[in-house]
């Protein structure tokens, strides 16, 4: 039997095994597919990655693809392991990586453990008292509503009056309304949206949003079907201090991670003058 002929057997027994056994025992011995430079590959491996419910051929190409990519990656290692002389500065980087994974790992556990989720109120609003100047928008945001109709709808002149004043009465009559003859409707009035991303919604070119935007809480305009009608409850222009309800994610990380570093920091230092303090470490006088 040719390698060809022998690729093609080997292909042929991992799609009959996935198809014709339904389910493996657990404890039964792992079925060997293929042996390369005295590494094995197992049929359940092959088994793990074809996902659920597919068809033979798109199966058959991605065992194939796996086999490949396996022995390809193999036959380069133990390449490179016969051919680099350096192995000896490799050695020590994976030892290097090695301790600096685990030591985070313990890091963060006792993060986990000693450290609040997040900051109490007092010190987010503290925070953000005292850093409002770095706490600037990049971009116009509101709240708002915005209500598109056909041009054509009915009672269109209690819709803007609804509108304009949006009370809990006015909001009622609105949603009933959009269930009936708006086009969308989208109620916003509760957070802050990017006015970009309103104008994307609506027929509108602004070379300048800002200066559109001062003074602004009702904008209506239309095209040749649909009418669109945008209340604006609150305004944030670009340059002006963040809403402190977009700002308070922002300065929870930032909390946060300032008292992880912190708490590393001290529990470093805490290690070292221990270590001093009990003599564990002993230093060598080499005058």
């Amino acid at each position: 039997m040719n390698m060809i002929s022998s690729y093609k057997s080997v292909l042929f027994l991992i799609i009959l095994s996935l198809f014709s056994c339904k389910k493996e025992t657990a404890d039964t011995s792992r079925q060997k597919i293929l042996e390369v430079e005295g590494k094995f590959l197992y049929l359940d491996e092959i088994q793990s990655i074809i996902p659920p419910n597919i068809n033979p051929e798109d199966s058959t190409e991605i065992a194939q693809s796996y086999i490949r990519k396996w022995i390809t990656n193999v036959l380069l290692f133990e390449n490179a392991e016969r051919n680099i002389t350096n192995k000896a500065e490799i050695d020590e980087l994976l030892e290097d990586y090695r301790k600096s994974l685990i030591i985070h790992q313990y890091q963060q556990k006792l993060i986990q453990e000693r450290l609040p989720a997040n900051p109490t109120d007092e010190e987010i609003n503290t925070f953000f008292e005292n850093y409002k100047e770095q706490l600037v928008l990049k971009e116009n945001v509101i709240k708002g509503i915005l209500l598109i109709t056909p041009v054509n709808a009915p009672q269109l002149n209690n819709v803007r009056n609804w509108m304009q004043s949006a009370n809990t009465k006015s909001l009622e009559s609105i949603e009933k309304y959009h269930m009936q003859h708006a086009v969308s409707y989208e109620y916003f009035a509760d957070r802050w949206v990017s006015f970009s991303e309103i104008l994307k919604k609506m027929p509108l070119q602004l070379e300048n949003p800002s200066q559109f935007l001062s003074g602004k809480r009702f904008i209506e305009i239309s095209d040749s079907t649909k009418l669109y009608l945008l209340a604006i409850k609150e305004t944030r222009l670009t340059g002006q201090t963040e809403p402190f309800e977009m700002a308070k994610p922002k300065i929870i990380s930032l909390i946060m991670n300032k008292k992880k570093a912190d708490f590393i920091d001290n529990f470093e230092k805490e290690i070292y003058d221990d270590a001093i303090k009990n003599e564990t470490v002993t230093f060598f006088n080499n005058d």
